[in-house]
């Protein structure tokens, strides 16, 4: 059985800090911003001053995910500078453990970390807050060549994946009826060509449903995605993390840079043409030259549809569901990712809601801010 792990504590933070001097882009001082605090009041923009700098920890570089273009595009379009946000963006490796780890030892005040490694970063002594997530759908996907029609069909077959099975794809297949000790689970690299190709016999390759199937199906080769959620497995998608003893000095402006990146959201996905310019700030920051624009709008594109197919139940956008807690720490019981110790109940405080519900009216949000 193979899954990503996150070590307990905090031990192999020195190497940590010596990867993280990447280059940084801020929103700029609030001071000195043309548009400082012109979307809040006098009174709160000089709270979210006294927090300081902000270094905002993207998942992957500056791909244009949801958790991170509408950050990019925050700070671009000026809305953390509007909070009196001094906002600095720093993009991350991909490893999740790096960013829990640079998240509690407040080299980072904020960071995509999805759901479920938040748990099993808390459940190993690392302690980071949960404070906004966008769906209990996630981005983990099985893909199979068209001849597979059930996943039992896999039994005994050759599955890739890039250094572990995610616990969504393999609960879902243990739900399917895979019989998992038949499978033989090889790990590939990120070119998903070797599953057309059937190479080493390849019959499934794990991959991100923004990602694999919309690079496949532009070389015209054509695969089955199966998605964990339509099997009712637990994940998430865009959530989002916080250093809690920031959080705890400074809530307003937790609240506010949550509120400046759902702005941005909002503007992202209003017309292909603001998803362009988005996605424009995003190659800038990237080097501009090498980075695929239209890949990166479609990869937005379809994780925001992700996001508007499954709504987090009762909840407007980035309010998280607490039974989509429960039931993550359950599947990381089966898989035995963390262990029964941690509870269903222990795990829903490490989630605040009370950020989003400070920056909503219903299903409205507030801006600008009080």
């Amino acid at each position: 059985m193979q899954h990503r792990l996150i070590k307990a504590g905090l031990a192999s933070l020195t190497a940590v800090v010596l990867t993280f001097g990447v280059a940084a882009c801020s929103s700029g001082s609030p001071a000195d911003s043309a548009s400082s605090g012109t979307a809040i009041s006098a009174k709160r923009c000089e709270e979210n001053k006294a927090a300081g700098p902000i270094t905002y920890l993207s998942g992957y570089q500056f791909q244009s995910s949801a958790s991170i273009l509408e950050y990019v595009a925050a700070s671009k379009l000026g809305y953390f500078s509007d909070l009196c946000l001094n906002v600095q963006l720093k993009p991350g490796t991909g490893d999740t453990a790096q960013n829990t780890k640079l998240l509690a030892s407040g080299q980072a005040t904020v960071s995509a970390i999805a759901q479920q490694d938040l748990i099993q970063a808390r459940a190993n002594g690392i302690d980071i807050e949960g404070i906004s997530s966008y769906s209990n759908a996630g981005l983990d996907i099985l893909m199979t060549n068209p001849d597979i029609t059930d996943l039992t069909q896999l039994d005994g077959k050759v599955v890739g994946h890039k250094g572990y099975v995610p616990a969504s794809v393999e609960a879902m297949m243990v739900k399917a009826g895979v019989h998992w000790k038949s499978l033989t689970l090889v790990k590939e690299g990120y070119d998903p060509s070797v599953l057309p190709r059937k190479q080493d016999g390849l019959a499934a390759l794990t991959g991100f449903i923004s990602n694999e199937p919309n690079q496949l199906k532009a070389a015209g080769d054509k695969v089955t995605v199966w998605q964990p959620v339509k099997y009712g497995i637990p994940s998430s998608l865009g959530a989002m993390a916080v250093n809690p003893a920031f959080a705890k000095a400074h809530p307003t402006a937790v609240q506010d840079v949550l509120r400046a990146a759902l702005h941005a959201y909002d503007y992202c996905s209003a017309s292909d043409a603001n998803t362009e310019k988005c996605v424009g700030f995003a190659a800038d920051l990237s080097g501009g030259a090498t980075y695929d624009k239209k890949l990166n709008a479609t990869i937005w594109k379809t994780e925001t549809q992700v996001v508007a197919d499954n709504p987090t139940p009762g909840q407007p956008l980035g309010g998280m569901d607490p039974a989509n807690v429960t039931k993550l720490v359950d599947m990381l019981h089966q898989f035995e990712i963390v262990p029964d110790s941690v509870t269903g109940d222990e795990a829903a405080k490490w989630f605040d809601n009370s950020y989003i519900e400070a920056i909503y009216k219903g299903d409205t949000l507030i801006w600008p801010a009080p």
